[in-house]
């Protein structure tokens, strides 16, 4: 069995893993880690599974509410492999600090795929990627990965780029508001991954919990929600010189 996890607040991530499932073969099960009230304890992992899990970078690590939820799956031997998506400025210490994160669950990690998506924030950067082009080389890189898991030889490593000790992230200060177009629907306050907008009150937003992510202004049915324009303009001009280029898209296999 194949089961995938994936942190995909704005689809981005969702979409790249979709890509290189497409080269899987196999039943497949996925598992949703943006569900905050899912227990991911009780997830069932077999030594002859292969596990992927897919997450976004942010500010070049694995968001937390998707560490937490992946430190609770007990791997038991099964072989893993990493997507780590970004929006074309840097992975920085993501792969590592995911490997490291599953090895202690006692996942074997055996291949990486480092995939550019559209930026959740700042549109125009990476705009509508994975394009086309990027979802035929992911396919390709679903069948390499599969080898990979699929191999028994022990003297096969990886060791995924990154630092230890991680770069210290501490968040972005981009607080998705709610406008007058809200119909206090609560679907934003139900899909929230950290349970940052009340059900109560969902136009409102607690700062303190949000991890800006931006999936309420994906999943909002009226488009309500936002982040003041002038603050995507600063991002923009901010990180505009890093994401600049097309950047490609990187598979890390085992060597001996």
């Amino acid at each position: 069995m194949i089961h995938t996890f994936v942190f995909s607040p704005t689809g981005g991530t969702q979409k790249a893993l979709t890509a290189v499932a497409g080269g899987f073969s196999g039943p497949a099960v996925q598992h949703d880690l943006c569900d905050r009230h899912a227990d991911f304890s009780s997830i069932k992992i077999f030594q002859e599974d292969q596990c992927v899990f897919a997450v976004p970078s942010f500010g070049g690590r694995v968001p937390a509410p998707a560490a937490e939820r992946i430190a609770a799956v007990q791997g038991n031997g099964a072989a893993a492999a990493v997507i780590a998506v970004y929006g074309n400025r840097d992975y920085d210490d993501t792969f590592a600090e995911l490997q490291d994160l599953l090895e202690r669950c006692g996942f074997r990690v055996k291949a990486g795929a480092a995939v550019i998506a559209e930026h959740s924030i700042v549109h125009s950067i990476a705009s509508g990627r994975p394009d086309e082009a990027d979802q035929a080389e992911l396919k390709t890189f679903g069948v390499s990965i599969q080898q990979a898991m699929d191999a028994s030889d022990p003297e096969l490593h990886i060791r995924l780029p990154g630092n230890r000790p991680y770069k210290p992230f501490h968040g972005v200060p981009l607080r998705p508001k709610a406008g007058e177009k809200c119909v206090r629907c609560g679907l934003c306050a139900e899909k929230c991954p950290v349970g940052a907008i009340p059900m109560k009150d969902p136009s409102a937003t607690e700062k303190e919990r949000c991890i800006s992510c931006m999936r309420c202004i994906a999943v909002c049915p009226v488009g309500a929600r936002s982040v003041p324009a002038a603050m995507v303009t600063a991002t923009k001009l901010k990180i505009g010189e890093a994401c600049a280029g097309r950047k490609k898209n990187q598979l890390f296999l085992p060597e001996k």
